[in-house]
Formats: C-alpha cells, structure tokens, sequence
C-alpha cells in the first residue's frame, strides 16, 4: 500500500518540474504595454530575470513595445510572437554605457546595445515577430573619428557567450551595426529577416572572433556590409559555416575584414544569392553593391582554409576581390602594431557573376608578401566592359596601406582578374565576357609564382593579349581558347622567366 501512496507525489512532483521548465513569462504580466509609447525597459528587464532564475520563456506577446537597454542572461529564450515588435527607445538615456569583458578594436565607443549579454550560455532569441531599432532616430553629430561612432546602440551584442541561437525573427532599422557577436562560441543564426538601411555603418551582422558558427537561411537588405567576418581582437574567426542565404548590400555582401587581427580560418560559403538592394539610394557604396565576395587581410592575422562555393551574384560592381594589405592598425593602443599577415590555401569555383561593373576583379598582395595558394574554379563573369587601351596600360599604385576596398585601385588594366603579388595560383574554366568591346586582357598577372592557367575563354575582342604575364616565373598556360578577333592569346614579357605553353587554341 505505502508503493501506491507514493505514486501520486512522485506524479504531481514530475507536473510540478514540467511546469517549472515550460513556465511562461509574458512581459505584460509584469505591466508592459504594447501601444509603442510607454518605457517598458523594466517590465521586459524583470521577466527576463525571472526566467534565468526559474527557466521557461520570455513571450513578447502582439503589439509595439518600446524598450531601452535589456540584459540578456543565460538560459533565457526570448520569444517575439507574431505580431509583436519590440522597439528600441529613441532616448539615449536608456541606454546605458556597456562593457564586452574583450578588449577589441572599438571598445571605446561602441558600448551600447538594445540586448546585450556577456559572458553568458544558453540564450535563444526566436519567434516570427519583429526587433526594430528606430536607427534614424540616431543622428551622427559628427564625421570625426572615433566620436561619429558614439551613441549609436547595436540592436544586438553579444560577448564571451556560448550556445546562442537567434531564429525565425525580422530585424531592421538598427542604429549601428545590426548585431554583433565578438568571441562567442556555439553560435547558430538561421531563418532571419534582416533590412538596415537607417543610418551608417548598417551591417546585418558582424561576427568577430567566434567559433563554431553556422549562419544559414539569411534574407537580408543593408547599406553598409553583409554578412560579415570580422576579427577586432586576437581571437580569431573560425570554423564557420554559411550557407543558404540572400543577401543584397551597398557595399560588399560578404565580407572578411577590414578587421584581422587575430585572423581568419576554416570557413565555408556556399548555396548563396547575392543581388542588388531593394534601396535604390545609398548612404555608402552603391545602388547595387561595390562587391559580392571580399576577403581581406590588413591589420596582420592569417586568413586559410577557406571555400566559397555555388554562388550567383548580380550586378555588384566587382564579383570578386581579395587583398592582403598592410594598414597595421592596432586593435588597441597599447598592442603591439601587427605584422603583415598572410592569406593561405583560399578556393572560389562554381560562381555566376552577371552585371558586373567595369572594373575588374583583382587578387592583389603587397611585396614580399604574396596571396598564397588561391585557385579560380569554373568562374563565369559578365561585365558592362567599355576599358580602354589607355585603362590596360595604366598600372595601380600599391597603396598597401590604403582602407581595403574592391575599387581601391580605379578601373583594373584586367577586365577579368588583375592578379599582383601572389603565388601557387591555379585558374580552371575561367569565362569573362562583357556587353561592350573592351581593349584590356581577361587575365593580367604581374609578379606571380609557381601558377597555372587552364580552361580560360575569352569571348569578345581585346586590344591586349587575352592573358598577359607581366613577371613572375614557373607557369603553365594550357588548353586556353582565345576569341575570333582577339589580338593574340598571350602576351610573355622578359621579366617572366620559365612558362610552359601547351594546347591552347583559337
């Protein structure tokens, strides 16, 4: 008898247990209101509290909801239910000044946030509602650095967290960069809407030094870069995955850098649209985008193992561009300045450019310090063309310390792929074609090692030499076919010193 009594405590404990872990904790019982005028910064604040201490979930139920600051904690989901829009206060009193707990680059000005955690587990931000920062209701007081960066708060920042999850939810209007996670771990992002197009420097995410990382299913609109890897400290981005997005951005769609410092590694891009804005006016960049895919290293780190696959871009100015640099900016001013660093073992194929402007695409080191170990796999590119004999002789300026940008160097003497400073380079079924007849060469390279080029075709006439080798040495031009009309397929001057020419055809 006393085995039965039993049973119906251990049942009504296990109940007890079950409703502890699914409790709800709508912010509207703590006295939130959704009529987008009251400060419901508290409100939302305690349920967030109550939650990390008892578990459940914290429901944002349908209506506006304005909010300053809110400190996120572990074990905290965070769900915005259909209907529901969480709105960031356009009072910057509201925003408290915030501290990372990591010293990065922009420490001392990026310190504000509408949800912020650090050093937290667990967090889940999901729903299908809405997370609107009210962004242009953050002015830029002034152009001059650092201060045109203060007093713009993040949507949202997280630091030194693990196990993140932000799904489903549409974001927009942020005041600064979208989100920023800075050495998390464990980070997932999928199924996200996202628009920025409110102020400067609007971002759609900016993920700096995490680990673990999977970003998939992004529709995404911003003024400012893409999807965007970033690397503000010494720690560095790696072992990421994308894939499955659509992206549209004025400035570059995806993105490594500018930051490198603790540098970038294991990264795989695939399955991924890039197409113009739906925001024909632009605060930076253009109506269309300056680029689809940079890669860049500057302030010293070392970018390897990456692979971007199986991607179709549309009318950005320049499809491709990756650039080793040597800016040497601090992350902080008591750090040492960082050498230069290096770019290793990076691999493009499978990509679809349409509308590309006329610049070209370039893959530029600086002397001595060459892009390593980069291949070009069944690359095909359509441009507008239009260069002019004039354009192919005029040769960039290194400008290794410029701000790293697509069209940094002006129009390219390269329709195609203007190649500087590089090493172990293979290029295989290349296809560059343009609307208009352009006098430039496909394929410029000028001081490059140990290289490969096979399966090229250029379809319309040029002025140049199809392929051009300025200097360099230890090439391989074989199974090419050069354009009816085309002046000649190769142009080998003396400085490039040991090239094998086999099977290449008109």
């Amino acid at each position: 008898m006393r085995l039965f009594r039993i049973y119906p405590l251990l049942t009504a404990l296990l109940l007890s247990i079950c409703s502890l872990q699914a409790q709800v904790w709508e912010i509207t019982r703590f006295g939130a209101k959704g009529d987008g005028v009251i400060d419901n910064t508290a409100f939302i604040q305690q349920a967030v509290d109550s939650c990390h201490l008892h578990g459940g979930k914290v429901v944002i139920p349908p209506g506006k909801f304005l909010s300053g600051t809110i400190i996120l904690k572990s074990f905290v989901i965070l769900h915005i239910s259909a209907g529901a829009i969480l709105m960031a206060h356009t009072d910057l009193r509201k925003y408290p000044t915030l501290s990372a707990g990591i010293p990065f680059y922009g420490e001392d000005w990026a310190q504000q946030a509408l949800l912020f955690a650090s050093n937290a587990e667990q967090i889940t931000l999901e729903g299908t509602g809405v997370i609107d920062g009210q962004g242009a209701s953050f002015p830029v007081i002034t152009d001059k650095k650092p201060d045109r960066y203060r007093n713009r708060p993040y949507l949202i920042w997280m630091a030194g967290c693990r196990h993140i999850s932000v799904t489903g939810i549409t974001l927009q209007n942020s005041a600064f960069w979208m989100q920023h996670f800075l050495g998390c771990e464990y980070l997932r992002l999928d199924g996200l809407n996202i628009w920025n197009h409110s102020n400067r420097n609007n971002d759609m995410m900016d993920i700096d030094g995490c680990r673990y990382v999977t970003i998939s299913n992004i529709t995404g609109d911003s003024d400012d870069d893409g999807i965007t890897l970033k690397s503000t400290s010494p720690l560095p981005a790696e072992h990421i995955t994308i894939t499955n997005c659509i992206l549209s951005s004025h400035c570059n769609a995806l993105k490594f850098g500018t930051e490198s410092t603790g540098g970038f590694r294991n990264v795989t891009i695939s399955n991924c649209i890039i197409k113009p804005s739906r925001k024909t006016t632009t605060i930076y960049g253009k109506p269309a985008g300056i680029s689809g895919v940079s890669l860049e290293v500057v302030d010293g780190g070392l970018m390897q193992n990456i692979s971007i696959s199986d991607l179709v871009i549309e009318g950005v100015e320049v499809p491709l561009f990756v650039r080793l640099g040597n800016r040497g900016r601090k992350f902080r001013d008591t750090a040492a300045t960082p050498p230069v660093g290096a770019i290793q073992n990076v691999h493009f194929s499978n990509i679809t450019a349409t509308g590309a402007g006329e610049t070209g695409c370039s893959i530029v080191g600086i002397p001595g310090s060459p892009v390593n170990g980069l291949t070009l796999s069944n690359i095909r590119i359509s441009m507008c063309g239009g260069g002019t004999t004039a354009d192919a002789l005029q040769w960039p300026e290194e400008k290794e310390k410029d701000y790293p940008e697509g069209t940094m160097f002006g129009k390219l003497p390269a329709a195609g792929f203007f190649i500087r400073h590089a090493a172990g380079i293979t290029i295989s079924g290349l296809s560059v074609t343009t609307s208009q007849a352009d006098q430039r060469s496909m394929l410029v390279l000028d001081d490059v090692q140990d290289w490969r080029i096979e399966a090229v075709y250029g379809m319309q006439p040029v002025g140049q030499p199809l392929i051009n080798i300025i200097s360099g040495r230890n090439g391989v031009v074989n199974n090419n076919l050069m354009a009816i009309g085309a002046k000649e397929f190769i142009g080998i001057s003396k400085e490039a010193k040991n090239i094998t020419y086999i099977s290449n055809r008109k």
